[in-house]
């Protein structure tokens, strides 16, 4: 049941609300709810007059009792638990609350808490945000989508909760991600809260924690597999095309071999990305872009040992290749400079083990040959790093200290700003400290990790972090795409998004060791992004025909800012 539709004054031009319900539901309804500062006309229009205290507030002086509340929370799982509740209450209250203080907060609702919040979210369920599409409710997919309150969905973000950061299957209690996801793309890009939809697949879980978890709300199954799994994938994508044409898909923290077949099986049927692939894979190359600026150097003239090579590590791995190729490399000069570790070790050609997107990244036999290992059988991290003389780190594994004090400081013996991505989430799986960096190449190093870790002062000098952290890039390609209207994401624009991204990094941020933006400059970062995603799709014939004055004008107009609209009411909505 609609709750509230969009509409401007035909007379005035004003924007507003026309609000379908009354009482009660204009309060309870996160979208429409304004608490102490509904004026007297919309108390007394809706039928809120006597459910509300006489005093009417101001935002700000909302924000300065919602803010005063968060601080009185004693750890970051009650912080966690105090900004999901806001958000259930009132949207607009907690976006602006959240945008005021992007730094501290979204480490709360986002990673590396999000991760915390996930692993109890049974335990600490309030209110249930988003929709949950299962075996058994499958077939009613069209109704689910049709009884939703909001006025329309452009976006969709969606897991089915089986690889959630790096913590594994959570199942259901996966909802989190996607949650946070939509938050980000509000906060930070500027997607109107009312059109953004998490949801997530609740197919079952083999995590035996959660099925013998009395409190566990998800389905208590094994997960479903096979030809029944991709089925439900096919039907919620049907259902996403009939109900929602134009909408974005956006894949969250699926399996490898599922986020792989989806993101191949759907890419050209709709408007779609996988943001551990995609999203992680520009993020990356846009922190390398910055240190190869800082550098003086180019991506040919780096050697890349990654580690880790699920969705993520195979984006970055893939968008490395891609850089390489821009500078006119051809596919086996980018694979000598590009060594690619898994469980087996070091990729080689003819591993059983090998997987269909791993199969480029695969060094040939004869390029380590005559290399000294520690077992003939097996070329592990340690032999990698001594033989190929990498400059270039980057660990998507969730194995903290993987890059232990021995690895960095042979790393720095063969360059003398080394570049290193611990990218692990939470920040307890992280690969390494920025501290140990800094401690093996006297403070030359340049590093970004998936956790936030604070500033540094080495030998009276303050150096930074950057956070890699997907904000940079979803949001942005998000609302570029959608504004632009564009017809499919393509390997191209997340390209020029990690251009965008780079270009926004200043000479003395680059003197502190950011490879990224400031947090307090991403909604600029973000319309940077949507502009240079909106510029590549005009440029490949897959979105609007506009100038990018005209592109840049109508972005900057689609970010929404939490600010209370005004209401009248309509017709009240009947079941």
């Amino acid at each position: 049941m609609k709750t509230f539709g969009f509409k401007i004054d035909p007379l005035t031009g004003e924007e507003y609300y026309e609000v379908l319900v009354r009482g009660r539901q204009v309060l309870n309804d996160p979208h429409l709810n304004k608490a102490s500062a509904f004026t007297k006309e919309e108390r007394l229009s809706l039928g809120l007059d006597g459910m509300l205290r006489p005093g009417i507030s101001t935002l700000d002086s909302q924000l300065d009792r919602t803010y005063e509340a968060f601080q009185r929370k004693t750890d970051d799982l009650e912080r966690y638990i105090y900004l999901t509740g806001l958000q259930d209450r009132n949207e607009v209250l907690f976006y602006r609350l959240l945008m005021d203080h992007l730094d501290e907060m979204v480490p709360i609702i986002y990673t590396p808490t999000v991760g915390q919040a996930c692993l109890q979210l049974s335990h600490i369920q309030r209110r249930y945000r988003g929709i949950y599409i299962t075996p058994e409710n499958i077939g009613n997919i069209d109704q689910i989508f049709q009884g939703l309150s909001q006025p329309q969905v452009n976006l969709i973000v969606v897991t089915d909760g089986e690889r959630i950061l790096g913590l594994g299957d959570l199942g259901s209690d996966g909802m989190g991600i996607p949650v946070g996801k939509v938050s980000l793309y509000v906060a930070a890009g500027g997607v109107h809260p009312g059109v953004c939809l998490p949801v997530t697949l609740d197919v079952g879980t083999n995590n035996p924690r959660l099925l013998e978890d009395p409190l566990y709300l998800g389905i208590r199954k094994p997960r479903l597999r096979g030809a029944e799994y991709e089925e439900l994938v096919e039907k919620f994508v049907l259902g996403v095309k009939r109900n929602f044409p134009g909408a974005l898909l956006q894949w969250e923290d699926f399996a490898k071999q599922t986020a792989f077949k989806n993101l191949d099986r759907y890419r050209e049927r709709i408007l779609s990305f996988n943001d551990d692939i995609q999203g992680t894979g520009s993020t990356a190359l846009a922190a390398l872009m910055t240190a190869m600026r800082i550098k003086k150097s180019r991506f040919q003239d780096e050697r890349y040992v990654i580690v880790g090579m699920g969705q993520a590590g195979t984006g970055i791995a893939m968008n490395i290749r891609a850089a390489l190729k821009e500078e006119g490399l051809s596919d086996a000069e980018a694979r000598q400079r590009i060594f690619a570790v898994d469980m087996q070790g070091l990729l080689i050609e003819g591993d059983p083990l090998l997987e269909g997107p791993q199969m480029p990244l695969a060094q040939c036999r004869s390029a380590v040959e005559g290399w000294q290992l520690d077992d003939p059988s097996r070329i592990g991290l340690q032999d990698v790093v001594r033989n190929a003389h990498p400059s270039v780190l980057i660990g998507v594994t969730a194995q903290s200290n993987l890059f232990s004090e021995a690895i960095l400081a042979e790393t720095a013996k063969h360059s003398e700003r080394p570049i290193v991505l611990a990218l692990s989430n939470p920040t307890h799986k992280c690969e390494c400290s920025p501290e140990a960096v800094w401690k093996a190449t006297n403070g030359k190093g340049l590093v970004a990790t998936g956790s936030p870790f604070a500033p540094v002062d080495w030998n009276g000098r303050m150096l930074q972090t950057s956070q890699c952290n997907n904000m940079y890039i979803f949001p942005g390609v998000g609302l570029g795409a959608l504004v632009c209207k564009a017809s499919r994401i393509t390997d191209g624009m997340f390209l020029a998004a990690s251009k965008a991204i780079s270009a926004f990094v200043t000479p003395d941020q680059e003197a502190t060791g950011l490879l990224l933006p400031e947090m307090k400059d991403i909604r600029k970062v973000s319309l940077a992004v949507a502009k240079a995603v909106s510029i590549e799709a005009r440029h490949a014939g897959l979105g609007r025909l506009l100038d990018d004055d005209q592109l840049e004008a109508i972005l900057t107009k689609a970010q929404w800012e939490p600010h209370y609209t005004a209401y009248r009411p309509g017709a009240i909505a009947r079941n």
